[in-house]
């Protein structure tokens, strides 16, 4: 995992890593798509984000990130 991706959470899904505060629609269309990745990440924990929505605090808008091997990453989704 790129240090500059990392997150709070790591799980390994049907060979996809998932770093971080992954919206589950976006991890259903990674496994639709089947990309030649490793996986997807949300660095740190944008407020908004699953897991992180603030009652009274609008959603910070965040990157979802795709990486592989070779350390490349692609902006895969934007939220909100």
């Amino acid at each position: 995992m790129p240090a500059d991706l990392q997150a709070c959470h790591t799980a390994l899904i049907d060979g996809y890593v998932i770093e971080g505060h992954v919206p589950a629609d976006l991890i259903g269309r990674l496994l639709r798509e089947r990309p030649k990745v490793l996986g997807l990440s949300v660095p740190g924990m944008p407020i908004g984000s699953p897991g992180m929505e603030t009652p009274g605090s609008p959603a910070e808008p965040y990157r979802v990130f795709t990486f592989d091997r070779a350390g490349t990453r692609t902006v895969f989704a934007t939220r909100p």
